[in-house]
């Protein structure tokens, strides 16, 4: 390579095309290191030599236009989707470490896979076919949120006559006009803030608001109250589960509004979804899902402030409403093959209850 230009052999273009080829789903640049792409869950060298500093900020710098380019040197970090032609769509991040500039950038496939592609069960799908509610997909970050939450739009979008606004940082998937019509607004480029964007959407005639990701106290208010006024609403958080989900949001809230606000989830609460994508037995990934759909049982928990719970009750209120949690998740995917019983037990948020499935002392779980 020469000294500050990178050789068009690892240039950007080449090295998202290669990750595309791999069926991969992140590449990584950093300096010091060969560039590094994510497949199936894991990161693997590719066949290049280490970056030097001035290499990998030419690698990043090279797909940034000029008001990014400002954006980053003032902020240090920066959000961003782009499309290369013939390749594909991707979502950036650069950043700088050790006072060096280093990059992460997502495949974002050009269509939006169906709910059957994506293996989402059906109570999921149902989410979409709702006039009002909160609909929450949350999960880790690389857990395919933004993909489920994409697939959900596709569907209202394709079954529903209505408006559909999308607030995202940055915007991934595309979303074409098909019998509803959808408007996507970028933070940054088309509005100021998650919160900006949400206080305007509720003027601007929605049927069903899209909030990519909720990160503080007024875009939860706001989410609440869309929900509140009839709107069917989506949005991402990172938590791993329904509990800890409802416990993010109220404890978001001065004391003294924590009893009010518990009193509108269980109001307009319609569902929460919690998932983890994992290596699978049988190639590839495979999705391990916690859905929790409120009854009146959970509703009423949820009003009198005893969310430690829920859990319970999510084990034994399923028979009509298709909630399931994590441990089940898992370990039906052990009875399917698709992950070992090590693998599940990583992935537990409560191991002790996943033994004693696989012991059989649950008998209804047992194989």
């Amino acid at each position: 390579m020469k000294n500050n230009l990178v050789d068009l052999q690892y240039g950007m273009h080449n090295l998202l095309k290669s990750l595309m080829d791999q069926k991969g789903s992140d590449l990584h640049i950093a300096n010091h290191s060969p560039p590094r792409v994510r497949i199936n869950g894991k990161l693997f060298v590719l066949d290049t030599p280490p970056l030097s500093a001035s290499q990998s900020r030419a690698l990043c710098y090279s797909i940034l236009n000029e008001k990014q380019h400002k954006e980053f040197e003032k902020n240090k970090e920066l959000d961003f989707s782009f499309a290369l032609k013939g390749v594909g769509r991707f979502r950036g991040n650069v950043y700088h470490q050790k006072k060096c500039v280093a990059g992460a950038f997502r495949a974002i496939p050009e269509e939006v896979p169906s709910a059957k592609e994506l293996g989402l069960p059906v109570p999921i799908v149902n989410f979409s076919k709702l006039n009002k509610g909160l609909v929450l997909v949350c999960g880790a970050t690389g857990s395919g949120k933004s993909t489920t939450l994409a697939s959900l739009i596709n569907e209202v979008n394709k079954n529903s006559r209505g408006t559909i606004i999308t607030i995202e940082d940055p915007i991934e998937y595309v979303h074409s006009h098909k019998n509803s019509m959808v408007v996507q607004r970028e933070v940054y480029r088309d509005t100021l803030s998650f919160s900006k964007a949400l206080k305007s959407a509720l003027r601007q005639d929605p049927d069903v608001i899209m909030v990519g990701e909720v990160r503080d106290l007024e875009t939860i208010q706001l989410m609440l109250t869309a929900a509140e006024t009839g709107h069917l609403v989506f949005a991402t958080m990172h938590t791993n589960s329904a509990v800890s989900t409802l416990n993010r949001i109220v404890d978001s809230f001065p004391p003294e509004q924590q009893s009010q606000v518990r009193s509108q989830l269980a109001f307009t609460l319609s569902g929460i979804v919690n998932q983890v994508l994992t290596p699978s037995l049988k190639g590839g990934r495979v999705l391990v899902l916690e859905v929790m759909v409120p009854n009146v049982a959970i509703k009423n928990l949820i009003r009198e402030n005893k969310l430690h719970m829920i859990y319970s009750a999510m084990q034994t209120g399923q028979d009509n409403s298709g909630m399931m949690t994590m441990n089940q998740s898992l370990f039906k995917l052990i009875q399917q093959k698709f992950i070992t019983q090590n693998q599940a037990m990583r992935l537990s948020n409560v191991p002790t209850e996943l033994m004693d499935m696989f012991q059989g002392k649950l008998g209804k779980f047992s194989a």
